[in-house]
């Protein structure tokens, strides 16, 4: 087959998937919630029937990469066990379990003329998520979408691709089960990058793209989108340790925060510690952290001269692995310069017992979340009660910080007359 004859083949496939998917919405925008949520708790109970078919496939995903000098972090998304499965199965139920995000009543307006104004929700429409490596991010996508009555299209990875097919065909076994068009969950099924792109030019079939990768993913996303996108940035976190910081607390915290999954993008990869404090608190840090490669400043290898030199590059940098970055400063306005400057706008945090240095951190650093005390981990979905999430969004436009259900709606007036006429 020719290359042009193979692009032709791709672009009436996603012309296919954006159609069918334009379809699928206008049906499902009228469903009820009761066949929405219907359609969620059958497709959680085929995601634990089907546990076994899922591993397999995700076993011949891990087996297509063996070779391919992959690192950890990204082995580590792209692997399911027999708990990440089940674990998908229950964030499905806890989105099935969830308030209806539609046809609530944002607001109302009484005008002085007798016109009855309403702001109700409603969905977006066909939303295209493309993705990287994380099989579970299209269960998780596919549902939050049925449930916000949204069609979507799914581009995972070109590795987690069998794993994708069996996910998909669990929620199409859920819609089918309630009586919804099965068209509304689709899976992009090629290894082609070219669609892509084709999925980023869709302005007739798609009204929103969500990406959620790394930067060469969102750098693609950013120079090609001609539909609206909702940006799922890196997450290269801080936690800083302020002067007044219980030093247990802050070990505990700072070491769950970077080790507890490196991989993901809650991750904190900096941590900032005040300059008063540094002596005590890094050497009780650094071995609590075990195996994790320490890469600090100037100030922070005068302590510890065994630790790595950081280079200027270190401090942008979201290692998705055991290494962590340390800045020391002399205190709380150079401490929110220095994570406002190196920030990725996901998630940074403030461990610190003084409330005041607690408001003016979290006033002023300008990310999705900020945190007090907690371990930037917490920066997730299912975590803020949201049964699961479509992604961290770091922009400030529509919707910010875990995207759920709620946050995948869109609005629209009911104006409500009794025969009036403008003058």
């Amino acid at each position: 087959m020719s290359t042009d004859t193979e692009k032709m083949d791709v672009a009436t496939l996603v012309a296919d998937l954006g159609q069918r998917a334009k379809a699928a919405s206008r049906e499902l925008a009228l469903a009820n919630a009761e066949q929405r949520n219907l359609a969620l708790t059958e497709a959680a109970r085929a995601l634990r029937a089907r546990a076994t078919e899922i591993l397999q496939a995700n076993a011949k995903d891990l087996d297509s990469i063996r070779d391919s000098g992959k690192d950890a972090a990204f082995i580590d998304r792209l692997t399911l066990t027999a708990d990440r499965v089940a674990a998908m199965a229950d964030a499905v139920d806890a989105i099935a379990g969830q308030d209806d995000p539609l046809g609530r009543i944002l607001a109302t307006f009484n005008r002085p003329n007798g016109l009855k104004i309403d702001r109700i929700s409603v969905p977006i429409g066909v939303i295209a998520m493309i993705y990287e490596s994380r099989p579970n991010v299209g269960s998780d996508a596919g549902a939050l979408c049925v449930k916000s009555g949204n069609a979507v299209i799914l581009r995972g990875g070109s590795e987690s691709l069998h794993s994708s097919r069996v996910i998909v065909s669990c929620l199409a076994e859920g819609l089918k089960a309630a009586g919804l068009p099965e068209d509304a969950v689709q899976l992009v099924d090629t290894r082609d990058r070219e669609a892509v792109k084709l999925l980023l030019h869709c302005i007739d079939c798609v009204d929103l793209v969500i990406p959620r990768g790394g930067r060469g993913l969102v750098s693609l996303v950013q120079k090609e989108a001609q539909v609206p996108t909702l940006l799922h940035l890196d997450g290269n976190n801080h936690s800083y340790v302020h002067e007044s910081a219980d030093l247990e607390k802050a070990v505990g915290i700072v070491a769950n925060a970077k080790m507890r999954r490196t991989g993901i993008c809650g991750a904190t990869e900096c941590v900032v510690i005040d300059r008063k404090i540094a002596a005590q608190l890094l050497p009780r840090l650094a071995e609590a952290l075990g195996d994790c490669e320490l890469r600090g400043d100037a100030e922070a290898r005068a302590i510890m001269p065994e630790i790595t030199s950081a280079t200027d590059a270190d401090w942008d940098t979201e290692y998705l692995s055991n290494i962590i970055s340390v800045k020391i400063v002399g205190g709380l306005q150079e401490a929110i310069g220095f994570v406002q400057a190196h920030s990725s706008g996901h998630t940074d945090a403030i461990i610190a017992e003084d409330m005041a240095a607690v408001r003016a951190f979290m006033t002023a650093v300008d990310s999705a979340v900020v945190m007090h005390n907690a371990s930037t981990q917490f920066s997730d979905g299912g975590e803020f009660g949201m049964g699961a999430e479509i992604g961290i969004a770091t922009g400030k436009m529509h919707a910010r910080g875990p995207v759920g259900a709620e946050q995948l709606t869109s609005f629209k007036y009911f104006v409500f007359g009794n025969g009036q006429q403008r003058p």
